[in-house]
């Protein structure tokens, strides 16, 4: 089969590899259809991921049909699938307590193990949900957003709440999306004036611009002073993760859906007084894919205008080492594998 392997750092080439075989019990053998492109691939190209090992397959934004499946598996040959990349032990503390997202021994496609930029991939059945109704390019894009939709129900936040969303990239848009969904009171702040404008003219958002001023004054200005009921940082920098904590109003919530390597500091007193609650937001569950897959079936998620470039999987070394550095415009990149 053709997979699109990264070598080393800067190094992306389509090159044969041997198709996966026949899928043991309980696993099924996916035709891979669309992929979308996120920020961990950008990185993995550019060196910039900590914990991986070269040469890699990238890819964990999946959609496939089923092609093929071993014993006990219910979902039938010919079954249009939404790919949950996040392959889980079944047996850890977290797998026990239902959160399979935050396994101790958690392997993510495209980071842990080969990806799917490729034109086949073996998968546990649990971790391919029907995709009932979604086309396949639509379904590809329901992993993205699940990222998102986790971190809001993570937040358990009261009807109306004034939510910032910090980071106008595909995680915070589909964070802000998913936050509004909820009904949600979200205003976006970024540091890009092009992506603000995106998100103000096509999706609808108030924005602060983080470029145009002071952003604790920005703050202030946008909430009387009393800053936001709920803050979502999606910028994966530390900077903007340790000023978030000031953003919050007194009994707020603040929940760190990217992740950052450095540690975090934060003033203890700033964080007490406020009596505020700090919440980690990993990968997302089962039931963050269906909301997402119901969002999208039902007109609530403007993907069209999310899904903003496409490639194919013969002309993915280019235009992902090109979009990896020409940002001008790119929401959300997609490679169509196959029909």
């Amino acid at each position: 089969m053709k997979a699109v392997v990264c070598h080393s750092p800067g190094e992306l080439v389509v090159e044969d590899r041997p198709a996966p075989g026949t899928p043991p019990a309980g696993w099924a053998l996916v035709a891979v259809s669309h992929v979308g492109i996120c920020g961990t691939d950008y990185h993995i190209f550019e060196g910039k991921h900590p914990f991986l090992a070269y040469p890699r397959i990238m890819g964990h934004e999946v959609s496939g049909t089923i092609v093929e499946t071993g014993d006990g598996v219910e979902l039938a040959v010919g079954e249009p699938v939404v790919i949950n990349p996040y392959l889980s032990c079944g047996h850890c503390i977290a797998c026990r307590h239902g959160k399979p997202n935050c396994c101790v021994r958690i392997e993510v496609l495209g980071v842990h193990r080969d990806g799917a930029m490729c034109e086949r991939i073996l998968m546990p059945a649990r971790n391919l949900y029907p995709a009932n109704g979604l086309s396949l390019a639509d379904a590809a894009a329901v992993e993205f957003l699940a990222i998102g939709a986790h971190a809001v129900r993570r937040a358990r936040a009261d009807t109306g709440a004034r939510t910032l969303v910090i980071g106008a990239g595909p995680i915070g848009l589909g964070t802000a999306i998913f936050a509004r969904i909820a009904s949600l009171d979200v205003t976006l702040l970024d540091m890009s004036s092009e992506r603000l404008a995106f998100a103000a003219n096509e999706l609808g958002f108030p924005t602060l611009d983080g470029s145009r001023g002071a952003v604790p004054d920005l703050v202030k200005e946008a909430t009387m002073g009393e800053g936001f009921d709920l803050v979502f940082d999606a910028t994966g920098n530390t900077q903007s993760v340790q000023s978030a904590f000031a953003h919050v109003a007194h009994g707020g919530t603040l929940v760190l859906v990217s992740v950052v390597k450095d540690d975090i500091v934060f003033s203890d007193p700033e964080f007490h007084k406020r009596e505020m609650t700090l919440i980690g937001s990993r990968n997302a569950l089962r039931a963050d894919f269906d909301h997402v897959a119901a969002s999208i079936r039902n007109g609530a998620v403007p993907l069209a205008k999310l899904v903003t470039h496409r490639t194919s999987l013969a002309d993915t070394p280019r235009d992902l080492a090109r979009w990896a550095h020409e940002k001008s415009g790119l929401i959300k990149a997609v490679i169509e594998v196959g029909s």
